[in-house]
Formats: structure tokens, C-alpha cells, sequence
């Protein structure tokens, strides 16, 4: 052993107590072999360190494997760790669908689930003591934890149901796996969005920064619109979206997939069919004579068949396109889109599946109200191919041979 000073000793332990975990036994481990010829129980004597530590230490160094800890298991342990039928019984009275009476009505049917509430229900409805449960602000930590948060209520139930929405939904299975299957099949998800004002009006996001974004405190009328249009590649996952400056027509819709494929055939030679999922809106419905007429072009010039696979009534929202809407309102929630450059900006920065979007501009303008005659219309109309049992919501057109 050798002899060191008092003042080396106090400097030495007030350098380990600056260290934390395996670096401190690392540190402790080398004293001990430096000055106490690896003997941790001299390094107990001399510096009051933990031998168990300083063995520890030593047997990492020697060979080179480092034990890490488990501080997270240290410390007092959660109220549903330490009592498990709390949890249960919590979840048994949070849950909508819960057991608790005979007629299958929840505790919470004519009140909210706050923590007051649910320590209360667990006094009456479970027998709990006071002095056994956790306080006000603990159960809210459980129910938390648990999944109970505050959530803002969906709009995800369908206010309608046609005859045929069942199936409609069995067609599109059946339609979207058989193109899923065939090699020279591409299917694509489309649909538009509410149209975006170009102003300093406040979308509601929130941001992180020092000072609040300040918008508008009224809506002050006309103002310059954007209709944006979707097109998610559902091989994959790439979304396209196309801005338009004019009105959602058929022609629009026509035009943004016509430029679609212009910048994409060149990726996808072996194409020859397009299944398109879409909903049945106005201007894309199956019998809007100007879509179909527009389809039917579309059909020849690229020499492509297509297939038009519809939505149900009411039931727009399972389009998987839809779903993309969503992450860009959240993406750029927070900011005044007041000038088709920062618009178009940020639309670019979203992400979808990790994939940052395709982000065009089509700045035709386009006619309210054109359509055919239906005299015009039968012999085009002739070529769509419509399902027998579902002709509105299935149809196929070949190209012209």
C-alpha cells in the first residue's frame, strides 16, 4: 500500500463523488490499483467507498465488461405496481363497456371520468378506504398511464348507410387486393381537400417559440383560395399533391391526374391498368358526364385501362388519402399560409410514411357547370364497362383499340 497524504485522500474522494454509475467504480478501480495494490478492502479503510463497489470495479476492468444500472427499478414503485387491483379496478370502471350492473351501463354514463369522480367510484363501487387509495392527483397520473387521457370527441361515426355499403366495401376489397397481385396494376388513392384561404387568419395550431404568432381577429371576406388535390401511390406510399387556383371541377380533377402520370409513366413502363380509389363526389361521380368524358380521353392517350372503384356514400373518410389530409392540417396548423409560396413551402416539409410529398401547382382556370348532352355522351358512354349489381360504384374503361 501506499502511503498518501491527507489532503491526496480528500481530493481523491471528492473526485469520485462527481462521478455517477460505472464511471465512479472505474475511477474507484484504478485508485485501488494505483495506491492500495488492488485490495478493495483498503480502499474501504482509507476513502469509506463500498468494497462490493470497488470489487465491482476492479472485475470490470479486468474484464472489459461493464454492468450498467437499473435506476429506473429504484425508488418507490407505482400505486398499480404496488397494489395490482387498483389497476383493475380502475379499468373495469373507465371502460364504456364495463360490467358493473346488470344493464351494462357504465359508472361514467352521465358524468365525466375525472380523478374526483373515479376515487370516489372506487370508494362505492369497489370498496375501497380513503386512507388505502392515492390521492386526487395520483389517480389521474394512473389513468394517464393507463390510457384514460383527455381526448377530444372523433367525428368517425357515418351519419348514413345505404343498401349496398356492405357491399361496396366487399367489391373494393376484392378489387384492391386483385390489383395488389397483378404485376402491371397500379392503384392510387385520390381526392380533394377543403380549399385553402391565402390569409393571416389562425388555424388553431400551437408552435413553440418566445413570442405567440399573432393572427387575424376576424375573417375579413374575399381572399385568395387554393384547391389542393391528392394522390397517394398506394405500392409506395408516395403522396402527390396538386394545387390548384381555381374552381374543383372535372376538368381539374382530370388534369391533376393527367399530370400525375406524365411525371410518373416514365417510372412505370410495365403499367397497363389504373385502379383509382375515389369517393363519389360531385364532380367525379361515376355519372358526372364531363369526368367520364375526361376519363375516357385519359384512357387513349396513355393507352391504359382504368378502373373506377368507389367509396360508399357517407364513408369518404376510409379513403386512405384522407388520412394524409390530416397529418398536413396538423403539419402546418401553426402557421399563416397568406402567400401561395409559403403555402406550397410547407406542404413540401410534411411527411408521410417518411416520404416527403410531391408538391405541384396548376394554375389553369376552369368553368363552373360544363358537361355533356346526353345525346353526346351515349356513344362515350358506351365504352364503360359497369359493374351489373353495383354500377355506380364500380366500372372499368378500356382503351380504344
Amino acid at each position: 500500500m501506499t502511503h498518501i497524504s491527507e489532503q491526496h485522500i480528500a481530493t481523491i474522494k471528492d473526485a469520485a463523488k462527481k462521478l455517477t454509475g460505472a464511471k465512479r467504480r472505474a475511477f474507484q478501480a484504478q485508485v485501488a490499483m494505483d495506491y492500495m495494490n488492488s485490495k478493495p478492502y483498503l480502499a474501504e479503510k482509507t476513502f469509506g467507498w463500498d468494497r462490493k463497489t470497488v470489487a465491482l470495479g476492479l472485475n470490470e476492468h479486468r474484464t472489459g465488461f461493464v454492468c450498467f444500472d437499473n435506476f429506473k427499478a429504484r425508488g418507490n414503485k407505482k400505486a398499480e405496481v404496488k397494489m395490482p387491483q387498483l389497476e383493475v379496478d380502475i379499468v373495469a370502471l373507465a371502460e364504456p363497456e364495463s360490467q358493473i350492473d346488470p344493464k351494462f351501463q357504465t359508472t361514467f354514463k352521465y358524468t365525466r371520468i375525472t380523478a374526483k369522480a373515479m376515487r370516489e367510484a372506487l370508494m362505492t363501487k369497489k370498496g375501497w378506504k380513503h386512507e388505502e387509495l392515492p390521492c386526487e392527483k395520483s389517480i389521474g397520473n394512473i389513468l394517464n398511464r393507463l390510457g384514460f387521457r383527455l381526448r377530444r370527441v372523433q367525428k368517425a361515426k357515418p351519419l348514413k348507410k345505404v343498401s349496398e355499403t356492405d357491399a361496396i366495401f366487399d367489391n373494393l376489397d376484392e378489387v384492391n387486393k386483385a390489383s395488389d397481385q397483378r404485376g402491371d396494376s397500379l392503384r392510387i388513392s385520390v381526392d380533394t381537400k377543403a380549399k385553402v384561404d391565402l390569409c393571416d387568419s389562425s388555424r388553431g395550431g400551437t408552435s413553440r417559440c418566445r413570442k405567440a404568432v399573432k393572427a387575424d381577429d376576424h375573417d375579413m371576406g374575399l381572399k385568395d383560395k387554393l384547391a389542393p388535390f391528392g394522390i397517394l401511390n398506394m405500392m409506395t406510399g408516395l403522396l402527390t399533391i396538386i394545387f390548384g387556383v381555381s374552381f374543383e371541377t372535372s376538368d381539374f380533377i382530370a388534369d391533376c391526374l393527367d399530370q400525375w402520370w406524365e411525371g410518373n409513366k416514365a417510372q412505370n413502363p410495365h403499367i397497363r391498368q389504373l385502379v383509382i380509389n375515389l369517393d363519389n363526389g360531385p364532380q367525379n361521380s361515376s355519372h358526372r358526364t364531363q369526368f367520364i368524358k375526361r376519363m375516357v380521353e385519359f384512357v387513349d392517350k396513355h393507352n391504359l385501362e382504368i378502373v373506377l372503384a368507389y367509396y360508399p356514400p357517407y364513408h369518404s373518410k376510409y379513403n386512405p388519402v384522407e388520412r394524409c389530409w390530416g397529418i398536413l392540417e396538423n403539419h402546418w396548423s401553426a402557421t399563416l399560409l397568406n402567400t401561395l409560396l409559403i403555402t406550397l413551402a410547407w406542404a413540401k416539409t410534411m411527411t408521410w410514411k417518411g416520404l416527403n410529398p410531391v408538391v405541384k401547382l396548376l394554375e389553369t382556370t376552369y368553368e363552373k357547370g360544363v358537361k355533356m348532352s346526353k345525346k353526346a355522351f351515349k356513344a362515350m358512354g358506351d365504352r364503360i364497362e359497369r359493374d351489373a349489381s353495383l354500377p355506380k360504384y364500380y366500372m372499368t374503361i378500356q382503351p380504344q383499340l
